[in-house]
């Protein structure tokens, strides 16, 4: 990996978040409250080979939300973040998944058999940004069918 690579890698992963999460506080300070929700990946969990700044990109944003919830908890803006397993998005089917074999492989190493769907990442993400979660904070929430 050239270090033009790993830049874009980084920025392409983790910068939107960083400047969303900045252009968006001033608002959400001055209505006292908010919810920010930021995608990390269980990558950086796993250790996926040939992923290591994709990886390193997914766990900054944790750090990145972990500290972010700290500075604006006493505003009651919650900050959390969503990690996802394997999704098989349009995209993924077409990169990564081509083959019924890729998508058996990725089934046995969860827990539960079940495809997790982008509805399900969704509905988290949802209950997160409501009222319901009011006091969940600094929180990265896997939705991995329970991966090995």
């Amino acid at each position: 990996m050239t270090p033009e690579e790993f830049d874009r890698t980084i920025a392409v992963n983790f910068r939107h978040v960083f400047f969303a999460a900045q252009a968006i506080a001033p608002q959400m300070r001055e209505l006292g409250h908010g919810s920010i929700v930021n995608m990390s990946s269980v990558s950086w969990m796993r250790g996926i080979p040939f992923l290591e700044a994709y990886a390193s990109a997914k766990a900054a944003i944790v750090g990145f939300t972990n500290t972010l919830a700290r500075a604006l908890g006493p505003h009651r803006i919650r900050v959390n973040a969503i990690a996802p397993g394997m999704v098989l998005t349009e995209r993924q089917l077409q990169l990564w998944f081509q083959e019924e074999s890729q998508i058996d492989a990725g089934l046995a190493q969860q827990c539960l058999p079940d495809l997790i769907a982008p509805a399900d990442i969704a509905n988290l993400a949802l209950f997160l940004a409501s009222d319901d979660a009011r006091l969940i904070t600094k929180q990265c929430i896997s939705i991995n069918a329970g991966v090995l």
